[in-house]
């Protein structure tokens, strides 16, 4: 049960809904709907253990649940309806072994946010839009608008006046805050006359979080008679790329990748990103025969920064945007006839040797690192075995 949705509409229930749900369940969904549409959840059913909402409940939170706060617990009553004031909303079902009952079932769909202003939180850039009709209601013209640092102009066109803010220019603010890294900027719109005023100013307020695995985008507007709340998320912009040799300088570009038996894989990891503050590392690489399933039919390379495999080794890199690791062609290669390579890269603060990304093979729990380190799933493949190969190794 549980599982990551981007439907934008469709139903949750407890397993085996309307039969009784099992003993010691516990079901995560995340919703996660267009960018600048809200979702919205309504129950329809809900049979549980008490109502007291101790031993089996359900919990629903306004974005990832261990970031974001909780909306609602619910075991019994009324059939609520949640609204998020993002793109995304989590809800947890949780059951303990003393009993067990129907359950519930809810429906969810999204719904448009406030389309006045926009924010998308890009790899390189924070993408802000501004209705200009939204500026004219207020009293103001498309040629008041500014950013901290007034030398960097946005895009007017009819409809809009649109900014494309760098990460590491243009006034923007980076801050470390327990587990995210913040990069803020105002939009600044200001009333003409320096002693009458007639009107307030408006400073629009960008925000671009990084989360576990997610951007969060922030956008309000303080001292206006409106408030206007944006939360949008994304994922980081990561890919992996095989190179044919250790001198990484030629790509192979072959899909899919046929290799003899023993001989060495070159990949390079690389996070696209504006920001020259972050460094990747190699948390976990796991080989399967099916894309979709790292668990069933699976062999370790690389887990929790510990090789699992005698031929994983890294190498140097030029850049911290890069991470480059080599394996030896295995023995499970011959036994499929394709395999692909799942591996989860790590995003830490440069310079942070407390983090994961520094301290390598480590035994930990979840969230005991350190306080800005971010985790995202990567797969590539397929890697085939040369029919009619000798069983040669190569450097």
């Amino acid at each position: 049960c549980g599982g990551s949705i981007s439907d934008s509409s469709g139903t949750l229930q407890s397993p085996y809904y309307p039969g009784s749900y099992p003993n010691n369940a516990d079901c995560e969904w995340e919703i996660q709907v267009e960018s600048n549409f809200r979702v919205t959840l309504t129950f329809r059913d809900i049979v549980m253990q008490s109502s007291t909402c101790q031993h089996d409940y359900i919990e629903v939170y306004d974005g990832p649940r261990r970031s974001s706060p909780l909306l609602g617990r619910l075991c019994s009553g009324s059939f609520p309806t949640y609204v998020s004031s993002s793109n995304m909303m989590t809800v947890r079902f949780h059951s303990d072994s003393r009993g067990s009952f129907r359950g519930f079932q809810a429906h969810y769909s999204s719904i448009p946010a406030d389309h006045n202003t926009t924010l998308l939180c890009l790899p390189d850039y924070m993408h802000a839009v501004l209705s200009r009709d939204y500026l004219q209601s207020q009293g103001y013209s498309a040629q008041m608008v500014t950013l901290n640092d007034n030398l960097c102009r946005p895009t007017i066109t009819s409809q809009e006046v649109v900014f494309n803010i760098p990460y590491d220019g243009c006034g923007t603010i980076r801050e470390e805050n327990n587990d995210t890294i913040n990069y803020s900027n105002t939009i600044k719109v200001a009333s003409s006359g320096y002693i009458i005023k007639r009107k307030k100013n408006i400073n629009l307020h960008i925000s671009c979080k990084m989360l576990q695995k997610t951007w969060m985008q922030v956008m309000y507007t303080a001292e206006d008679t409106v408030d206007v709340n944006e939360y949008q998320f994304g994922r980081y912009d990561m890919n992996i790329t095989f190179y044919d040799s250790s001198a990484f300088s030629r790509q192979v570009r072959d899909s899919p990748y046929f290799i003899d038996l023993n001989q060495n894989l070159y990949l390079q990891a690389c996070l696209h990103t504006s920001d020259p503050n972050l460094k990747v590392f190699v948390d976990t690489c796991v080989a399967s025969p099916d894309p979709r399933d790292f668990n069933t039919l699976a062999y370790d390379i690389v887990r929790n920064g510990c090789p699992r495999d005698s031929s994983y080794a890294t190498f140097y890199s030029p850049s911290s945007h890069f991470a480059r690791f080599k394996f030896n062609a295995f023995e499970f290669i011959s036994r499929h006839p394709s395999v692909y390579l799942k591996c989860e890269l790590m995003v830490c603060r440069l310079g942070d040797y407390s983090s994961h990304c520094y301290r390598g093979c480590t035994s930990r729990s979840k969230r005991d690192t350190s306080s800005a380190e971010e985790k995202v799933d990567v797969v590539v493949g397929p890697i085939r075995r040369r029919e009619g190969a000798a069983q040669s190794g190569n450097t």
